[in-house]
């Protein structure tokens, strides 16, 4: 995207166009706003499922504020868009459940996927599940994650939620109309999005004199306006939470892990996190990243999946919360604003500031954080996500997509609505097969065959 006048210049380029030395996978595609947006795109995931897990499972926030920050550094610098780091749901789903899994059992759930990812990846056969999906199999696993985000997002801003039980423990309790976290709160943090950014769309601000006040609003950081205010409302919330801060990282330790610790994980937790990993942290995004970003190479599935076992290798052993690349997350950053590796650096240096001089105590701060703030971030990366699967050319297409989406949404797994939309898939295909022509060609086989051994036994008569 160029930069358009009054824009400041790109990193990367002198005044004179001259190169600067920066890797090119982490130079500004717009603004450094626009990047600064995007880079706080996904927090409306992020930060619910961190705080329940600090909360109720005693997850060390700072450390996995440290490791997360590694990781966005390197995705950053490796892939060239903003790729996300996202908690891994169905393990984060288990541990907050009734099973409650102690710590060692989470590392263990996460290094498991981990292991499985990274010799997915390494072997190809990652790339050969990736090539083999139709794709009205893959837009239904978007479709269906897109509205999941979408649901979650409205029940958080219509009602109060309880993060000391679950990620998203809705309770029956309205959220009031007025307060600091109350309705007309996140109502005018949506109507603000949208107003400065509109329906997310490049084209809606790249054109010439027509569209200039348009061009104007986008380049507001929206999101990254939104989630300032909701910091500053923590203080105004709770002015005693300066008094529970302390400075200093959180010492690093190795987790012991018993025998016994990783069959729990594994079983419990591991097990129903792969098909969503799978699904929505490699193929989902690597089928939404060609979508958003089609001047770049398409992703490698297999560098995803080794991307996701090599980082949960390293951070799980030390307490941090098993991470992987959510399609979620890409569209919420790319929604606002993102459109590089420097997003997620950007992201990646606030985090490392807070791990290092926070440490676990900043789990205070995002105790007071309004909930309603965040279901709106989350609501519009659900929307991006769910648009992706606008592109469906025929109603058979679109069939197999939505029966794909209805499963996984109503079972509450994408690996069932998967399987649906595969079997589908192929009962569609095979209506198109000339069963005659088929039972034909075998017919005549048959009977040249015949009339082959007939000469053959004639000749040796």
């Amino acid at each position: 995207m160029a930069s358009s006048a009054g824009d400041p210049l790109l990193p990367g380029e002198d005044g004179d166009g001259r190169r600067r030395f920066l890797p090119s996978n982490i130079r500004l595609k717009t603004s450094v706003w626009s990047e600064l947006g995007g880079a706080v795109g996904d927090l409306g995931t992020y930060i619910p499922i961190v705080l329940a897990l600090s909360l109720a499972s005693h997850l060390d926030l700072g450390t996995t504020l440290i490791f997360t920050a590694l990781y966005n550094f390197a995705t950053g610098l490796l892939f060239g868009i903003p790729m996300p780091v996202q908690p891994m749901k169905s393990i984060a789903a288990v541990a907050l459940s009734s099973a409650h899994l102690t710590i060692p059992q989470i590392m263990s759930a996460g290094l498991a996927v981990a292991a499985i990812l990274l010799f997915l990846g390494v072997t190809g056969l990652m790339t050969a599940i990736y090539r083999f999906l139709p794709l009205p199999v893959v837009r239904g696993v978007q479709l269906s994650q897109g509205l999941s985000f979408a649901f979650t997002a409205v029940k958080s801003i219509r009602y109060e939620q309880d993060f000391s039980r679950s990620s998203s423990a809705s309770t029956s309790v309205q959220r009031p109309l007025l307060g600091l976290d109350g309705l007309v709160l996140a109502l005018a943090a949506l109507l603000f999005i949208i107003l400065t950014t509109g329906s997310g769309d490049d084209d809606d601000v790249n054109r010439d004199g027509t569209n200039r006040r348009r061009r104007s609003c986008s380049r507001v950081p929206a999101a990254l306006i939104v989630f300032a205010l909701g910091l500053v409302l923590c203080f105004v919330r709770d002015p005693s939470i300066v008094q529970g801060l302390r400075f200093g990282p959180a010492p690093l330790g190795i987790v012991k892990i018993t025998w016994d610790d990783f069959k729990i994980g594994f079983w419990e937790a591991a097990v129903p996190q792969l098909p969503l990993s799978v699904l929505n942290s490699v193929i989902a995004v690597c089928k939404l990243s060609s979508d958003l970003f089609p001047e770049r190479a398409e992703l490698s599935p297999a560098r995803v999946s080794v991307s996701i076992g090599l980082m949960n290798f390293v951070g799980c052993w030390f307490g941090a919360m098993p991470c992987c690349h959510g399609a979620g997350g890409l569209a919420g950053q790319y929604r606002f604003g993102g459109r590089s590796g420097a997003s997620v650096v950007f992201l990646a240096i606030g985090k490392l500031v807070l791990g290092l001089v926070f440490g676990n105590s900043f789990v205070t701060i995002l105790g007071q954080f309004p909930i309603g703030i965040l279901g709106v971030m989350l609501l519009f990366s659900g929307i991006e996500l769910a648009m992706a699967s606008r592109d469906m050319g025929s109603k058979e297409e679109s069939f197999v997509m939505l029966v794909c989406a209805g499963v996984s949404l109503t079972g509450s797994s994408a690996a069932l609505g998967f399987i649906s939309g595969i079997v589908l898939y192929l009962l569609l295909r095979s209506r198109e097969v000339d069963i005659g022509g088929v039972v034909g060609r075998w017919g005549a086989g048959r009977r040249q065959s015949a009339d082959k051994t007939f000469e053959d036994g004639n000749g040796d008569a």
